[in-house]
């Protein structure tokens, strides 16, 4: 009645069982703070300070105050504030009080009546799967 439940577990890529991934806590940096350098997460960043490097997390939250003067990499980015220089995701967004100079490459893309975007847009290419024709599957 009062024992622990069974934990469990994801299987790995040999299918051998493996410790269900750990949640990883929002990184903030907050208005006050300016980062030269490169920054890499494997979580999600909210950055609403400065950052004059390249950036590689998971999830970019800019908020209006952030600044980014560097190559954005991640899986899904949200800009609200400043970009000087290229992004590569899966999804962005640009609210309309962002201003992006520089390319955005991505899958997704929603762009806010406002943002402000000069760059090119070029569309992430997915790699392309092989069909079996049918020639050769009477083979």
């Amino acid at each position: 009645m009062f024992s622990k439940p069974a934990r469990t577990l994801a299987k790995g890529p040999d299918n051998a069982e493996a410790p269900a991934r750990k949640a990883i806590a929002c990184s903030l940096i907050a208005e006050n703070v300016s980062l030269d350098g490169d920054l890499k997460s494997d979580g999600d960043v909210q950055l609403d300070g400065a950052v004059r490097g390249d950036l590689h997390v998971a999830h970019l939250t800019l908020g209006e105050t952030g600044l980014v003067e560097g190559s954005i990499v991640a899986e899904a980015v949200e800009v609200r504030g400043r970009v000087t220089g290229t992004i590569s995701a899966k999804a962005v967004r640009l609210y309309a009080t962002a201003r992006v100079d520089g390319d955005i490459t991505h899958a997704q893309i929603a762009i806010d009546a406002g943002a402000h975007f000069a760059g090119r847009s070029v569309k992430l290419a997915l790699p392309v799967q092989e069909s079996l024709s049918l020639a050769t599957a009477a083979e």
